[in-house]
Formats: structure tokens, C-alpha cells, sequence
């Protein structure tokens, strides 16, 4: 059986080679909404098929990062359980933390890809061979985007950039068919 998803093929050129993707948490990974419980702790949510977008990311070779504002236990606990290791908590300068992910990997701006949703993450968004956008995201940064995913932060967003860059790599209709045994 065919895979199902289709993209533009000048979108898939532009997102080959891509082996490092930024991603954002509030408003990309979670829907951006702040949820406290009585006791004052913060809760988020997080969509099934990002995480195992970011799973399937992880056996293709290309290495998802997580480069974040917020710190919580909840993030830290999701993040652990998808085997994300290179992750910066409590970072408003997010090109800084970037670089540095970049260096340890021994890759550049033209081998990765981002995904933010407000002017916090347009540093990465501009610099990144591949600016991805939530549909839900802050007008500047649909404008800097080369593509802005159909469905909203926390609802299946980065599983679609997950699926554009595994199609992209020539991984997507493999890792399909190996689901299927």
C-alpha cells in the first residue's frame, strides 16, 4: 500500500538533508495553554502522534531537540520517555542554545530545521534551512515560516513536520511498511 501523504515537491527539496530539528514546547509540543493544578503546579499536555513522530525522526537519524523557555517536571518526564537528550530548559535566547547543539553535533544551519510559534523562536526560524510554523502560531512567525502545518500546536502539528521530513529523507514509506509487519 502507497503511503497516504503527499507534499509539494519543492518543499521536499528544500526540507532534504535536514538531520537536526528544533523544536519549541508551549504552542508547539503542547497547545500553549497554561493548565495549574490546585497546588499550583503546572500540567501540559502532549499529542500521542508528535511523540511518536519524534520517535520515528529518531530512527530515520535525524535528531529532534528541544530548546524551551519553560522548565517542568511533566517536560522533563515526556522528554525522558521519548529519548530526547539534547534539550535546553529555561532558554529565552534561543539561537545561543542552538549554536551550541549544532557544535555538539558537528552539523550547520543548512542541515536543520526549527519549529516555534512566537517571536522567541524566530532566531532559529531564520537561520534554519527549514522554518516550520504551527497553524496556530504569531502572524511574524507564519511569515518567516516555509511551511505552516495544517493543524495547531499540541494537536498533531509536529507529527506532520515529522512526517514532511521523513518523506523528505526517503525514510517515510519504509518506516510505514516496517509498522505494518
Amino acid at each position: 500500500m502507497p503511503p497516504a501523504l503527499n507534499f509539494p515537491p519543492e518543499l521536499l527539496l528544500r526540507a532534504q538533508g535536514i538531520r537536526v530539528v528544533f523544536f519549541d514546547v508551549d504552542g508547539v509540543l503542547t497547545d500553549g495553554g497554561l493548565y495549574f493544578s490546585e497546588q499550583g503546579e503546572t500540567l501540559k499536555r502532549f499529542n500521542t502522534l508528535d511523540g511518536h513522530g519524534l520517535k520515528l525522526l529518531q530512527r530515520a537519524g535525524i535528531t529532534p531537540a528541544v530548546i524551551t523557555g519553560r522548565d517542568s517536571k511533566p517536560l522533563r518526564v515526556r522528554l525522558a520517555a521519548l529519548g530526547i537528550t539534547h534539550v535546553h530548559f529555561g532558554t529565552e535566547d534561543k539561537r545561543p542554545a542552538a549554536e551550541a547543539t549544532l557544535q555538539t553535533l558537528g552539523l550547520r544551519w543548512s542541515q536543520a530545521a526549527a519549529m516555534g510559534d512566537d517571536w522567541p523562536d524566530l532566531a532559529m526560524l531564520t537561520r534554519c534551512a527549514f522554518a516550520c510554523a504551527p497553524a496556530n502560531a504569531h502572524p511574524e512567525v507564519l511569515a518567516a515560516a516555509h511551511y505552516v502545518t495544517h493543524l495547531p500546536g499540541g494537536a498533531g502539528a509536529v507529527r506532520e513536520l515529522c512526517d514532511l521530513l521523513l518523506t523528505a529523507s526517503g525514510r517515510y514509506a519504509e518506516l510505514l511498511r516496517e509498522s505494518g509487519k
